[in-house]
């Protein structure tokens, strides 16, 4: 095995990132990320903006997208655990509207690559968790979309985390991913 083993999913282009982890009785040593072995892979994106948040149980954050600046996603978990969703919403995508999940922890070390075109959520199932993510644009806060966590048309089955979600506010006000358009996403 290279430094990280990658893993398709059933959406092309959706990537489970397994990094080979070297450890003994001192802890361990991971690399996280490399521009080459990654762009081997077929994941040839450059990222300019990495992010770090951290969340109780039940918080779901999600689903989220950018109208422009659209961002790709290496995203990863270095305290606790989340179960991670990706939802196509490239028009004209054979696996339009479908989604993959993946659960992503502190302890299995797993990375998902979400390319740009999608919309992104996660669920926290452990008491917190610290989330890490690296984007291929900037985050632009006037270019924000969303789309249900519950969409019937999309159809998540989110993991039971033991309590209810939470949610933002705006996560609250998404439109149903029937009636939006996704237009932006045409040239992913």
């Amino acid at each position: 095995m290279g430094k990280f083993n990658f893993i398709s999913t059933e959406i092309p282009g959706v990537v489970i990132v397994e990094p080979a982890v070297f450890g003994d009785d001192r802890g361990y040593f991971m690399e996280t990320y490399h521009k080459g072995e990654f762009a081997a892979a077929g994941i040839d994106r450059e990222f300019v903006q990495d992010n770090q948040s951290k969340s109780t149980r039940g918080v779901l954050r999600g689903l989220h997208f950018q109208k422009q600046h659209t961002q790709g996603k290496l995203v990863r978990v270095v305290s606790g655990e989340v179960y991670d969703v990706a939802v196509d919403c490239r028009p004209h995508s054979a696996t339009f509207g479908k989604w993959v999940g993946v659960t992503l922890s502190a302890e299995n070390k797993r990375q998902f690559y979400i390319p740009e075109g999608f919309a992104h959520g996660f669920l926290v199932l452990s008491d917190e968790a610290e989330f890490v993510y690296k984007c291929t644009d900037v985050y632009d806060p006037t270019a924000e979309g969303g789309i249900p966590y519950n969409d019937p048309t999309v159809g998540v089955v989110w993991p039971d985390c033991g309590c209810e979600h939470k949610l933002s506010a705006k996560d609250k006000l998404h439109e149903s991913f029937a009636s939006q358009k996704f237009e932006f996403f045409e040239r992913w």
